[in-house]
């Protein structure tokens, strides 16, 4: 296993923002926790501004701890850190109370010392905010840009853990890759809209 210290993330494509989740586990989780809703890159450059608002350090302990009136218009700014600022707010204090709880405030504890992909997802997919595909993403993102690789990574996180694909923010290290990974999630997105139309077309012609 590594730390996120091992390699220089591009996902926010903004380098205070990337330095952060480069040297941070729990920005880069809370990040993940962002990105929905919004655009990627936006998602992953809510940590720095966060913590650049905050009383205090930007930490699990600190943060679970802060008052949730304060913590609200931290993230709500202006500008706001999210679409929904108030929710989102919530669920960021949720998830740093478990790590808190969990893991005693240190979230690379997530991983330090799992021992097959199937336990890592099972750690991820019981962080408040994350569902199964985000977990499955999260679980990518490590393996390929982190190094973070227990055996059957890949299969834990199908189907974002295939080799050259540009499915998710695993996949993304720079400006062009961020497009390939925009570019497969509105061809995705337009699948999804034939698949419901098309019912409803044969419905009312029925």
């Amino acid at each position: 296993m590594t730390s996120t210290r091992s390699k220089k993330l591009c996902l926010a494509q903004q380098p205070d923002a990337d330095e952060m989740l480069s040297r941070d586990p729990f920005a880069l989780l809370v990040g993940m926790l962002l990105d929905q809703q919004i655009p990627m890159e936006r998602a992953f450059a809510g940590p720095v501004a966060i913590a650049k608002r905050m009383d205090g350090p930007f930490d699990p302990s600190t943060v679970a701890h802060y008052d949730p009136d304060a913590f609200v218009e931290v993230v709500a700014g202006p500008p706001a850190v999210h679409r929904f600022p108030t929710a989102m707010a919530a669920r960021i204090q949720t998830l740093a109370k478990h790590l808190d709880e969990e893991y005693s405030g240190n979230a690379s504890g997530l991983w330090s010392d799992v021992k097959s992909g199937d336990d890592l997802l099972a750690r991820l997919s019981a962080l408040p905010g994350f569902g199964a595909q985000k977990a499955k993403i999260f679980v990518a993102l490590l393996g390929k840009q982190l190094k973070v690789r227990p055996r059957g990574w890949r299969e834990a996180s199908e189907p974002y853990g295939e080799d050259g694909a540009y499915k998710s923010v695993a996949d993304v290290i720079d400006v062009a890759s961020l497009v390939k990974v925009r570019q497969f999630k509105q061809e995705q997105q337009l699948v999804r809209q034939r698949v419901v139309v098309r019912p409803l077309r044969q419905t009312r012609n029925g």
